[in-house]
């Protein structure tokens, strides 16, 4: 019985090294760098006929699309994009992203000293592996008048992924 447990435990050892040369693409190779954060980019109804949807995209280039009113797809619906493309997604979005938990420029709160009506708003959400979330709820009616570049990079983000035959218009 004690010949069995020792030998079960070596060859189980044996797995988790020839599981990690696998993993780091062989003997000897070094470990590649893993980008650990997902975003999550959400439209929130207009007074209108707004697309309503959400997409989340890893830094592998998976994503998931989610269209739930006034888009050409609803339900879920996966897609791919290239690393370089999730990069330019993520360097568009990266000056709005908050230093603390949340943040939001909506109707009587700081960064919306002018407001349109009847205008959709954007939330996204940035995720970490370990489950820290840092989120910008943005009202695009905000500012709307004034040129606002955080309203300009909301509204362009999603030309960044190919997710214009599921939302339909825009």
């Amino acid at each position: 019985m004690r010949t069995a447990t020792i030998c079960g435990a070596a060859m189980l050892l044996a797995g988790c090294q020839m599981t990690s040369d696998v993993a780091l693409g062989g003997a000897g190779a070094q470990p590649r760098p893993i980008e650990v954060e997902s975003i999550t980019y959400r439209t929130s109804p207009c007074y209108g006929t707004c697309p309503v949807y959400a997409v989340t995209v890893q830094p592998d280039g998976t994503g998931l699309f989610v269209g739930e009113r006034f888009t050409a797809t609803t339900g879920e619906r996966g897609f791919r994009l290239t690393p370089a493309r999730y990069q330019a997604f993520k360097a568009l979005l990266s000056p709005l992203r908050p230093t603390e938990e949340r943040r939001d420029v909506v109707p009587g709160e700081a960064g919306c000293e002018s407001y349109a009506t009847d205008q959709s708003g954007v939330h996204v959400t940035w995720t970490e592996l370990s489950g820290a979330t840092q989120e910008l709820h943005y009202d695009l009616g905000c500012n709307k008048a004034a040129g606002d570049g955080g309203s300009t990079r909301l509204r362009e983000a999603p030309s960044l992924l190919p997710i214009e035959g599921l939302v339909g218009r825009r």
